[in-house]
C-alpha cells in the first residue's frame, strides 16, 4: 500500500469514527455512550495524523523528483543476497482489508443486537440487594426489567404480588412455546462483545421478534415469591408497540404513556 493510500485510510477511519460518534448515535451499537469522548477523540487524532502523513510528501514531491537521477547515479549495487532492494516504506497487501471498516462507518451500520443474539445465550444473572425501598401506588408501576427480576426473586416483603407493572423491551421468541415469549433488554458492560441480555418471560401470543413493546400485567405465579426459586415472568394484559429508544443497549425505566 502506498503513501496516498495510507493517508487515505486514516481520513477515512477518523471521518467514520466523526460520523459515528458525532454526527450520529451510531456508535451506541458498539459501545456504551460514556465512551462518545474518546471515540470523538480519536477521529480528530486520525484526521490530524492523516494530515501530518500527507503533508511532509507533499513538500518534498518537488526534491525527491530533482534528486532521483542524481541518486540512481550514485547509488551503489547490491546483489541478490545483500538483503536490499524491497521497499520498506509500504505498508502490507493486508492492509487493504482495513478500507472496509473504515468505509461501513460512513456508509453501512451493523444491525443492532437483538433476538438472535438474547435466544442464544442465558439471561444475565441481576445484582443481589439486600434491601428494597417501598413501592409508590402509581398503577401502572413502571420499572425496568432487572428492577422487576430482583423484586420477584429477592424482595422478601413480596411488594410486586398484584400489582400492575409497566415493563419495556423486546421481543424474543420462547422456542418451543406458543404461548409465551421473552421481553428482553440487551445490556453493554462496555462494547457489543461483552453484551449481556436480561429477560422476563411474558404469557400469551407472541409479536413479531425484535419488536419493541411496552407490556402492562402482573407477576406469573411461579415458585415462591421474594425467593430464588420465583420465575421472572408476567402475565400480560396489554402489548402495545414502541419505536426502538435512541440506546437501546440499557435498561432504563419505562415512559408512562400519556393519558
Amino acid at each position: 500500500m502506498k503513501r496516498p493510500f495510507q493517508v487515505a485510510l486514516l481520513v477515512l477511519s477518523g471521518l467514520g469514527l466523526l460520523h459515528a460518534s458525532l454526527f450520529t448515535d451510531l456508535f451506541l451499537r458498539y459501545v456504551k455512550e460514556g465512551m462518545r469522548p474518546l471515540l470523538i477523540a480519536s477521529g480528530v487524532l486520525l484526521l490530524l495524523l492523516g494530515v501530518a502523513e500527507a503533508w511532509p510528501s507533499k513538500r518534498r514531491k518537488g526534491h525527491d523528483d530533482g534528486a532521483t537521477h542524481d541518486e540512481h547515479e550514485h547509488e551503489p549495487e547490491h546483489g541478490a543476497g545483500s538483503g536490499h532492494g524491497h521497499d520498506h516504506s509500504r505498508a502490507p497487501r493486508v492492509a487493504w482489508l482495513l478500507f472496509l471498516p473504515a468505509l461501513s462507518l460512513l456508509f453501512w451500520a451493523p444491525p443492532a443486537l437483538g433476538a438472535y443474539t438474547a435466544s442464544r445465550e442465558a439471561p444475565r444473572a441481576v445484582d443481589r440487594q439486600s434491601s428494597f425501598d417501598p413501592l409508590p401506588a402509581t398503577s401502572p408501576l413502571p420499572l425496568t426489567l432487572s428492577d422487576f427480576t430482583r423484586r420477584v426473586q429477592q424482595d422478601r416483603t413480596q411488594a410486586v404480588r398484584g400489582r400492575t407493572v409497566l415493563l419495556t423491551g423486546f421481543v424474543t421468541p420462547d422456542k418451543g412455546h406458543r404461548d409465551s415469549w421473552y421481553l428482553t433488554r440487551i445490556i453493554l458492560n462496555c462494547c457489543a462483545a461483552d453484551a449481556q441480555s436480561v429477560k422476563v418471560r411474558v404469557q400469551g401470543a407472541a409479536p413479531p421478534a425484535n419488536t419493541w413493546v411496552s407490556v402492562t400485567g402482573t407477576w406469573h405465579p411461579g415458585g415462591t415469591l421474594g425467593t430464588a426459586s420465583a420465575a421472572a415472568a408476567l402475565d400480560a394484559r396489554a402489548v402495545r408497540t414502541i419505536d426502538r429508544p435512541v440506546n437501546g443497549y440499557t435498561d432504563d425505566l419505562p415512559l408512562v404513556p400519556s393519558r
